[in-house]
C-alpha cells in the first residue's frame, strides 16, 4: 500500500482543494491529510472562517481522504512521515522547494494549484461584497 500525506488549512473548501486532494490520492492508495489546528493557524497569523472540528468533518466526508490528523507545528512533518509509514509527501507547487528536506524520508511531489481559485481570493471577494 502506497501512503500519501498532505498538509493544509482547508478553510472555505472549494473545487481547487478537491482537485488537489483527488490528484494527491491518485499518487497512491491511502491519503492522510494533516489539517492545521486553530492554535497552529493562530501562530501562523491566519484566521480561519471555520473551526478545526468543522474543517475536519468536511475533509473526512471527502472520498479521497482516508485519515485526517492534526497539524500542530511546522516541525512535525518528519515524525508524521515516520509514524504513518508515508511513501510520498504532496503539496501545492506554491511551496516548491520548501519541503525538499523530507526527501531523506519519502518522495516529495509538488502539484500545480488550480490557478483561478483560492481561499484568499474567496475571502477578499466576500469582504468586498455588502449584504
Amino acid at each position: 500500500m502506497k501512503r500519501i500525506i498532505t498538509y493544509g488549512t482547508f478553510d472555505l473548501l472549494h473545487y481547487g482543494h478537491i482537485n488537489l486532494l483527488k490528484r494527491a490520492k491518485e499518487q497512491g492508495d491511502y491519503l492522510i491529510v494533516a489539517l492545521s489546528t486553530d492554535e497552529f493557524n493562530e501562530l501562523k497569523g491566519k484566521k480561519t472562517f471555520m473551526k478545526y472540528a468543522d474543517r475536519k468533518k468536511i475533509l473526512e466526508a471527502i472520498r479521497y481522504v482516508d485519515l485526517v490528523i492534526p497539524e500542530e507545528n511546522w516541525e512535525q512533518k518528519v515524525n508524521d512521515v515516520q509514524k504513518y509509514h508515508v511513501d510520498m509527501f504532496v503539496i501545492g507547487d506554491d511551496w516548491k522547494g520548501e519541503f525538499d528536506f523530507l526527501k531523506e524520508y519519502c518522495e516529495v511531489k509538488y502539484l500545480a494549484r488550480t490557478p483561478e481559485i483560492s481561499t484568499t481570493a474567496i475571502k477578499q471577494k466576500l469582504n468586498e461584497q455588502k449584504y
